[in-house]
């Protein structure tokens, strides 16, 4: 496990939970509106060793409910099963944030039941997804598989855009809502510059514009929050 940061507790990262927050390094998106780029982009790439998470978390069991880990791309990690595996034998819940792209093994963690949560980013329709990525001829179909997978698993999850002024339009969320009918949760992030982000130049929409966006995705996903204003 290669582990980048963090969090001792947070009452924001998991839904319902008092958790703490690991943060693996890289991914193999190149978003321009990504807000961890030291995670992505970063020299300095491992601050925590596993021993030291597991030994901290063994040591808050009955006042932390659950561990999120979030990167960066958990999924790339070659060590994720074995991780996931041991912090639920320390009695904690765990959520999974993932792009998505490794279908196969989402499903490995899932089907094991390893991973109560899952918070899957759909960056944008698929139409403009490799100009919101940041990778050129980017393919969709992990994407697909993934949003599939989830709708059918039973699992409690939820899919998340963060909307950018420069690459989202209302129609690209009517279009990206059709790719994931049947979803239960669908959350509109507003951009936020965090200082550490890939691309320069974004910025966010208003309000009004994402109300807009709110409502054209509730004509296919029936409960869609916006998040960050």
């Amino acid at each position: 496990m290669r582990i980048s940061g963090f969090q001792k507790m947070t009452l924001l990262d998991f839904p319902g939970k008092v958790a703490a927050t690991v943060f693996t390094y890289g991914c193999n998106l190149r978003c321009p509106f990504c807000h961890n780029a030291s995670l992505v982009v970063g020299k300095n790439d491992v601050t925590f060793t596993e021993d030291e998470i597991l030994s901290y978390l063994s040591k808050r069991q009955g006042l932390l409910d659950g561990v999120c880990i979030t990167g960066g791309e958990p999924l790339l990690q070659a060590g994720i099963t074995d991780f996931i595996k041991k912090i639920k034998e320390l009695g904690y819940a765990v959520k999974l944030d993932t792009n998505g792209c490794y279908p196969e093994k989402l499903k490995e963690v899932v089907n094991a039941g390893l991973v109560d949560y899952v918070a899957m980013d759909i960056k944008n329709c698929p139409e403009k997804y490799a100009e919101t990525v940041g990778i050129k001829d980017f393919d969709f179909s992990p994407i697909k598989e993934s949003i599939e997978f989830l709708i059918g698993s039973g699992l409690d999850f939820e899919f998340r855009t963060t909307i950018v002024k420069e690459l989202h339009t209302v129609e690209d969320i009517k279009s990206l809502a059709l790719t994931i009918k049947g979803a239960k949760k669908y959350f509109l992030q507003n951009f936020v510059d965090s200082g550490d982000i890939i691309g320069e130049g974004l910025t966010a929409h208003d309000r009004s514009v994402l109300e807009q966006m709110q409502l054209a995705a509730q004509d296919v996903v029936g409960n869609v929050e916006i998040r960050g204003i």
